[in-house]
This record gives structure tokens, C-alpha cells and sequence, in this order.
């Protein structure tokens, strides 16, 4: 079978030049790479072509000797004139892709960054008044701190860890299987690209040592359950004297004895006499800023929401104030004696006579027509 024209295959003109080509191979390897197409053996013959192809044109003598005389002018392979593999083509670009296809960027330059430490997180339970108004408290951490004594290097103090002779301080090494060039994790370093002939002897090489260290929270008011606090380099120490990681402080809100909170809204429940819903009445309701009172008017249903503007919960980064509502629910008296008895029957007579509960007489009439449409 004949090969296809080099030009077709990365689709430009035979006229077409460095940043042109390399765009059209940096495309197709993308879509083609076999670790995109695992199971995709076509998809893999089309990246080989492509990396082929771009291979003979952005190399000019190649290009030149191409553009004369065809496939037979670069050898059956495509590959031997210049000396350089297959896997150099792809590497001249491997920069720019590999970032785009495994979302990160030379492996190699990623090895060569600081070891940060990992991350910490903490759940503190706080009453709902310190949630409202914000507070300040102190934690208890147990976390890898870096070793005082060699500073987080992990050698011997008066030493210094030396550059590892595998991989020459790259933290990884790059191994060829075939076609590809694959980067793996140094295995007589670890990945840190460096050798402690001599160990501290307080962390034993390590450059961490475990410890307990106690800081203070600031809690902004208006946090509610569910909210993280980010304390930045407070988590672990990182290896081999790299950056520590950040603490997380997970906050959960305690359930309150008499408010429940919704959002940056407060409700209560408060209970009222009969005589005070039916005549009225002024009560006293608690709030978190103290007491206020309420006026009840006259008639009075249970259930109804009276709301207090200002008295729920300030939002975090924000100057609004959500509201307390508090539900007044008429009690019905228990154990009365015999006078009270005969007083009430006495007053449920007359609001009878005098039609004085217009939702019941309401209630009624709708249950009548319901029966008598049957």
C-alpha cells in the first residue's frame, strides 16, 4: 500500500511553514493520541503518520529531499537521514500538547517543583449565638511540622542532601518502550530529585517530625454549617523543605434550644393563652440581642408569623440582616376545674348564639356542600 503525501496528511500547502505545521501536527496528535484512542488502532496508525509526516517537513533537508524525490528520498521509514526518532518529533512539541491532552505540563518541569504538603481539614462545632456575631477560637492540630533542627532538609545539620545520580535531580526518568517515551518516578530518590547520604538524626531523614500546634480561629459572623474557613500554610509541611499545605476548618453550627435558623432568617414558637389571642395581649419573646415585645391584636389566630426586621442573621461579606419570625401558638388549657369548666361552656354557648368564629362557620358550610354534591 502507498504512503500518503506527507502535506495531505497534516491537510496544508506545500508552502506551509514552521508555526503552520507544527499547529496542524499538534491538532491531529490530539485527537489521535493513543492514549486518548486506547483501544483505537487506527487512531494509532494515524498518529504514527502524522508524527512521521511532521517530522520529514519541519526538518529542511528532509523537506528538501521530499519535495525532489517523494517517500523514496527520506528512506522507506521516514525516520533515518536526520538521525532523530519518531518520539523527538513529537517531543519538539511536546510542551505545548501535553498539557492539552493529560491536563497538566511537562512532567519533567512538574518534578522539578517545590513538594507541597497536604492539605489538613478540621470540624469545629460552634453554639448558633457565636455563628450569629462571630468569635475567635483556639484549635489543637496534630500535623507533620518541618524538622527544626536540619530545617526541612532531612540531612544531618553541617550536610546537604546531594543531587540524585539516577535522574540527575529531575525527580523522574524517562523510559522507552517502543515508540514512546514514557517518564516514570525515580526510584532511588522518590521523586524529589535528591539523596541523603547522612540523615538527620531528629526526623531520620524524613525533614518532618510530628507535632501538635495550637492556633487561633477568627470566625466571621453570619457562617453557617457546611461553611470552610481556609488557613493558608497551616496543613502539613511539605517534604524535603517544600511549602506546606493549607488547613481547612469545617464549621458546624450546634441546634439551638429555641431559635431555628434558615439561611440568614430566625423563626421561634411562642405560645399564647386563649384569652390573649381572642382579646389581645402585648408579650415578651426573646431575641439574640435580648428581650423585645410584641403586640398581639385582638383575635388572634395560631399560627400566625409576626416578623422582627433586622433581628435574624448579617450575612457574611455583606451589611444585610435577615429578619426573626416568631410564630405564636395558641395554647389550650389542661386540668381546669369545675368552675373554669362552667365558664367555658358558658362562653362556647354565646360565641354559638353570636356566630363569633367565622373560619369554623366558614369550614362547615364548605363541608356541607361537599356532602350534598354527592
Amino acid at each position: 500500500m502507498s504512503k500518503r503525501d506527507y502535506y495531505d496528511i497534516l491537510g496544508v500547502d506545500r508552502s506551509a511553514q514552521g508555526d503552520e505545521l507544527k499547529k496542524a501536527y499538534r491538532k491531529l496528535a490530539m485527537k489521535y493520541h493513543p492514549d486518548r484512542n486506547p483501544d483505537d488502532a487506527s487512531a494509532s496508525e494515524k498518529f504514527k503518520e502524522a508524527t512521521e509526516a511532521y517530522e520529514v517537513l519541519s526538518d529542511s533537508s528532509k523537506r528538501s529531499a521530499y519535495d525532489q524525490f517523494g517517500h523514496q528520498g527520506v528512506d522507506a521509514s521516514g525516520f533515518s537521514s536526520g538521525g532523530r526518532s519518531p518520539t523527538d518529533a513529537f517531543n519538539d512539541i511536546f510542551g505545548d500538547i501535553f498539557g492539552d491532552i493529560f491536563g497538566g505540563g511537562d512532567p519533567f518541569s512538574r518534578s522539578r517543583r517545590s513538594n507541597r504538603g497536604s492539605d489538613l481539614e478540621f470540624s469545629l462545632t460552634i453554639d448558633l449565638e457565636k455563628a450569629v456575631k462571630g468569635t475567635t477560637e483556639k484549635i489543637r492540630i496534630p500535623t507533620l511540622q518541618s524538622c527544626e533542627s536540619c530545617s526541612g532538609s532531612g540531612a544531618e545539620p553541617g550536610t546537604q542532601p546531594s543531587s540524585c545520580p539516577s535522574c540527575q535531580g529531575a525527580g523522574q526518568v524517562r523510559m522507552q518502550q517502543g515508540f514512546f517515551s514514557i517518564s516514570q518516578t525515580c526510584r532511588q530518590c522518590g521523586g524529589s530529585g535528591r539523596v541523603i547520604t547522612n540523615p538527620c538524626k531528629k526526623c531520620r531523614g524524613q525533614g518532618r517530625v510530628e507535632k501538635t500546634k495550637t492556633l487561633s480561629v477568627k470566625i466571621p459572623a453570619g457562617v453557617d454549617s457546611g461553611d470552610r474557613i481556609r488557613l493558608s500554610g497551616e496543613g502539613e509541611a511539605g517534604p524535603s523543605g517544600g511549602p506546606s499545605g493549607d488547613l481547612y476548618v469545617q464549621i458546624k453550627v450546634l441546634s439551638h434550644e429555641v431559635f431555628e435558623r434558615d439561611g440568614q432568617h430566625l423563626y421561634c414558637e411562642a405560645p399564647i393563652t386563649f384569652v390573649d389571642a381572642a382579646l389581645g395581649s402585648e408579650i415578651e419573646i426573646p431575641t439574640l440581642d435580648g428581650k423585645v415585645k410584641i403586640k398581639i391584636p385582638e383575635g388572634t389566630q395560631t399560627g400566625k408569623l409576626f416578623r422582627l426586621k433586622g433581628k435574624g442573621v448579617k450575612k457574611i461579606r455583606s451589611s444585610a440582616v435577615g429578619d426573626l419570625l416568631c410564630r405564636v401558638i395558641v395554647e389550650t388549657p389542661q386540668k381546669l376545674d369545675s368552675k373554669q369548666k362552667a365558664l367555658l361552656k358558658e362562653l362556647g354557648t354565646s360565641l354559638k348564639e353570636k356566630k363569633n368564629s367565622p373560619i369554623s362557620s366558614e369550614w362547615f358550610n364548605k363541608v356541607k356542600s361537599f356532602f350534598d354534591s354527592k
